[in-house]
């Protein structure tokens, strides 16, 4: 019984732990976006958009995991400061693709690079077996999470 409740204990400390990763993480990305002009929202559209070229909006909201009518707002804010651009989209007449212009590619090449260093000073020395482990439970608890939720919705 004491073995259960202890890992109950701490799997309950994960997942609320991820909460405080977060926060710090934003604010680490936030520091590192100061003078840029970029918003850390702005921040996660332009690199999904690098990540993945051109998209739709429905397509990045998807990504992020947030609503549509959230992400135009990014969107709009990206596209006000011209770091982004609608271009005609293939595939949908009248659903444009959302696509990085070359100052929001060198923006967001810049800001990644700067994180990555970051990473390597905070977590160069991290063993990479103990990464993936905590990457793959991560992803388990999420899914999880995800799976439990959708059974209770009506």
């Amino acid at each position: 019984m004491l073995n259960v409740m202890n890992h109950l204990h701490h799997l309950y400390q994960v997942i609320w732990q991820s909460r405080p990763l977060m926060q710090a993480a934003e604010a680490a990305v936030e520091r590192g976006l100061e003078g840029s002009g970029l918003t850390v929202r702005m921040r996660a559209v332009l690199e999904i958009l690098a990540d993945g070229g051109a998209a739709t909006v429905p397509e990045i909201a998807q990504r992020l995991e947030i609503k549509r009518q959230y992400v135009q707002l990014m969107i709009n804010d990206t596209h006000d400061a011209g770091f982004t651009e609608a271009v005609p989209n293939p595939r949908h007449q009248r659903s444009k693709l959302i696509a990085l212009t070359e100052t929001g590619q060198s923006l967001i090449a810049q800001v990644m690079q700067r994180e990555k260093e970051l990473l390597k000073r905070i977590g160069g020395d991290l063993p990479d077996e103990e990464l993936e482990i905590t990457l793959r439970t991560m992803q388990q608890l999420i899914a999880r999470l995800k799976s439990a939720t959708e059974e209770k919705a009506p």
